[in-house]
């Protein structure tokens, strides 16, 4: 059944559900998304009009069904959808979504389930449903989700070339349903060692038995010189690209498999076998119609289940939790063995636990040598070593409504294994990244150009402050904005040669456009006096000065921008500005850009605007909602800075800042 995005307003419109297993009470992420799917949770008996509520065929489902048999009252049956966490249900993670069936549950075979009458039934032929459904796809595949999501993608797969034959859970009702036991298992693992007797065999343990929850049916009496059981962390989506066979039972690893390009053979008669996809050794003779990839994944993932958005407390579309569930995993497989950050600044400190240390709680060290241990080690870009084996972080490029030398925590940080973004000196994951997302695929570049074209609406920028009054009485004419950087900023020090100061750049930008109109911007850390940078003669180069102004309404006046290596120059490209560089940030050298500066020949790819920002806001950063404390994507940060749902500064962090300037603009004199 599909269900309405509409929320049910509380207590309004709601249907009564009684349910008789306790985990619909204290499980409080399946309770709300129940009552925003309309369902009541109550307790008692069911009167006429009200329905009883079951979790699936789990042991406890005979009692509802009962109290429903006895009161003539319909049953719905419930589940984790199939996107549902990253971690699995016994380690106590929410799911992401509900399956709400009102007909049976598509795992089980004895009569047909709403997925299944959907499959059946369901035109499937909409372009636009299967263009969503390809594209998901697509997303999925790019950031290796599966059902649960604790494995680590750079973890190598085995050398290709074995059949991959998928266990399951003892107990699992999935199996029960299927008619299947311990036999089927061994059924099927002889089957795969027979048609294919040259190959070997590599068995794929359940991830809860990995987790020590419940056993399989494979253990290690199985292994020999040709079988190996594999219970390593591996992604899903790289077993499956290494295998020349899958074989299962009933496992959801199945139907991946179909949507990774395999037919694989089933002995159950899961939800995904009969509709001409699967090599069945069960047949279900009433599944007769013959379904393609996209329309199976269609029906499964999109029309079915009922998703969850956890950031806006919402019912969503399956796209919003792809996004959300690939942050959230992303976060788990950056940050599961622990961080150790050295010479970070106290005040980073708690913010960066904040982010760091959901998994692990963080340490810090106050050198930067890094011990050999199973923690990875992390240091502030500036502070770094150039050949250092730490990972270098940063703030990202949609920081906060705040300064950080003013201690604002940042709401996006990078992390760079490689060098980092303003360093040209050396290759960085960023450039990787834009490298690669020239490929990206359709469902991908449409949502780059989404964020785009919401960033451009609402204004937002790196630290979205000052007035955005537009000024008043401006010369008419071509007119280029110059914005000021901070004088020790690091990107200047390591991207730059013959123009590094402001009034440098100033005067390079009138000496070539000596009929422009100049506007120059003072960078917000050097108006408030917390950094160096000041330009006293601007006034002799430039003919306004835009101080205290928003960078976007400053970008507003121009035609186009003049810059050494400032972000603001990247926020221009955004609004279709004319750039020019004379030195060479992050977003140079790509052909999108007026480059005076050197070239970086390994930036020989040629991304468009929107596989930049791809690379750039998507790719690259981790973004933390300040308000559930939770691994976010972009899209939430956005709607968090549009909103103005962002802690408040507390009122030491002005003297603290003070301070920190201070130390940082005699650092800055004694270096010069």
């Amino acid at each position: 059944m599909r269900h309405d995005l509409t929320s049910a307003a509380a207590g309004e419109n709601l249907r009564r559900l009684f349910v008789y297993n306790g985990g619909f009470l204290t499980q409080t992420r399946v309770r709300r998304i129940l009552a925003l799917a309309g369902w009541d949770i109550s307790l008692g008996l069911p009167s006429d009009g009200d329905t009883v509520g079951v979790w699936g065929h789990s042991p406890t489902a005979p009692r509802g069904e009962a109290v429903a048999a006895k009161r003539a009252a319909p049953i719905v049956r419930i589940e984790d959808a199939f996107l549902r966490s990253v971690l699995p249900g016994r380690d106590g993670e929410p799911p992401m979504g509900l399956v709400i069936d009102s007909r049976g549950m598509h795992y089980d075979p004895a009569q047909p389930s709403d997925l299944e009458c959907i499959l059946r039934d369901d035109p499937l032929g909409d372009t636009a449903l299967l263009d969503r459904a390809r594209a998901a796809m697509d997303d999925i595949a790019r950031a290796h989700l599966s059902k649960y999501n604790a494995f680590d993608p750079a973890l190598p797969a085995p050398e290709p070339g074995y059949v991959l034959v998928i266990d399951q859970t003892r107990g699992d009702a999935a199996v029960a349903a299927s008619k299947a036991d311990s036999n089927t298992f061994r059924e099927m693992l002889f089957y795969a060692q027979t048609d294919h007797p040259n190959a070997r065999i590599i068995i794929k343990t359940h991830p809860e038995t990995t987790a020590g929850h419940r056993q399989g049916y494979f253990t290690d009496q199985y292994a020999d010189p040709r079988i190996t059981l594999c219970d390593d962390p591996i992604s899903p989506h790289a077993l499956l690209a290494g295998a020349v066979a899958v074989y299962t039972v009933s496992s959801q690893l199945g139907f991946e498999a179909i949507l990774a390009g395999h037919k694989p053979v089933v002995f159950g008669q899961p939800f995904y076998m009969g509709w001409g996809l699967t090599d069945d050794r069960m047949p279900l003779d009433r599944r007769q119609r013959r379904l393609t990839r996209a329309q199976l994944f269609a029906g499964a993932m999109i029309l079915y289940p009922t998703w969850y958005d956890p950031y806006r407390d919402t019912l969503c579309e399956l796209e919003d939790v792809i996004t959300a569930l690939g942050a959230q995993a992303r976060a788990w497989r950056d940050d599961h063995t622990g961080w150790t950050g050295h010479k970070l600044s106290l005040w980073k400190r708690s913010p960066l636990q904040k982010v760091f240390g959901q998994q692990l709680p963080m340490r810090f060290s106050k050198d930067d040598t890094a011990a050999v241990d199973s923690r990875r080690h992390m240091i502030w870009a500036s502070k770094a070593l150039q050949d250092t084996d730490m990972v270098r972080i940063e703030d990202g490029f949609l920081r906060s409504r705040g300064l950080g030398a003013d201690l604002i925590p940042p709401l996006s940080l990078v992390l760079d294994p490689l060098g980092i973004y303003y360093d040209p000196t050396q290759p960085s994951q960023l450039e990787t990244l834009i490298a690669a997302a020239c490929d990206l695929p359709a469902g991908a570049r449409a949502r780059a150009d989404r964020l785009i074209a919401k960033l451009i609406k609402a204004g937002l920028s790196k630290y979205n402050l000052g007035t955005t009054d537009p000024l008043r009485g401006l010369p008419a004419g071509r007119r280029i904005l110059v914005p000021g950087q901070v004088a020790d900023d690091a990107s200047i020090r390591l991207g730059t040669s013959d123009v590094t100061t402001n009034a440098d750049l100033l005067r390079a930008a009138r000496a070539a456009n000596p009929a422009a109109v100049i506007l120059y911007k003072p960078h917000p850390d050097v108006e408030k006096g917390l950094r160096n940078g000041a330009v006293p003669d601007a006034a002799d180069y430039a003919d306004a000065v835009l101080s205290g102004m928003d960078a976007i309404t400053a970008i507003g006046l121009v035609d186009e921008v003049w810059t050494m290596t400032s972000t603001l120059g990247f926020e221009a490209l955004l609004r279709g500005k004319r750039v020019t560089c004379l030195g060479t940030p992050f977003y140079a050298g790509w052909g999108l850009t007026d480059d005076r500066a050197m070239p970086i020949p390994r930036r020989a790819a040629s991304p468009d605007l929107t596989a930049l920002v791809h690379a750039v806001l998507i790719d690259y950063p981790r973004y933390f909602d300040p308000v559930t404390s939770l691994p976010c994507p972009v899209e939430v940060v956005v709607d968090r800075l549009i909103a103005g749902d962002l802690p408040s500064p507390s009122r030491a962090n002005r003297a603290l800042a003070k301070l920190q300037g201070a130390f940082a603009s005699q650092a800055w004199l004694w270096r010069r």
